[in-house]
């Protein structure tokens, strides 16, 4: 296979074959709407992960429970408390910076 540009009439094809995909508008909206589906959990997780899309009252009981376990695992200084913290404020600042994106429009 040569790496030079293509004849004139394989051109020409090309370009007929592209210009009647173009006007495929069933194709059109399934290449827009295209979602990958099957496949193993552990490959599709990172993409739900960065998919998800909080509601203000799940990232509110998220904060309310970090600041709950915080302060809990400040004043008691127990583990049954901190690690929980260490759990669940990571995932309360992901869906705080989620939510922030979708509000901005970015």
């Amino acid at each position: 296979m040569s790496l030079g540009r293509l004849p004139e009439h394989e051109q020409h094809i090309l370009d007929e074959i592209e210009r009647s995909l173009r006007r495929d508008r069933r194709l059109d909206r399934r290449l827009r709407t295209f979602r990958v589906r099957g496949g193993p959990g552990a490959r599709r997780l990172p993409a739900r992960i960065a998919s998800c899309r909080p509601r203000g009252w799940t990232v509110a009981a998220l904060l309310a429970v970090s600041v709950t376990l915080m302060v809990t695992g400040i004043v008691t200084s127990a583990p049954w408390a901190i690690w929980p913290f260490a759990v669940v404020w990571p995932l309360t600042l992901f869906a705080a910076f989620r939510l922030l994106c979708r509000w901005s429009g970015g």
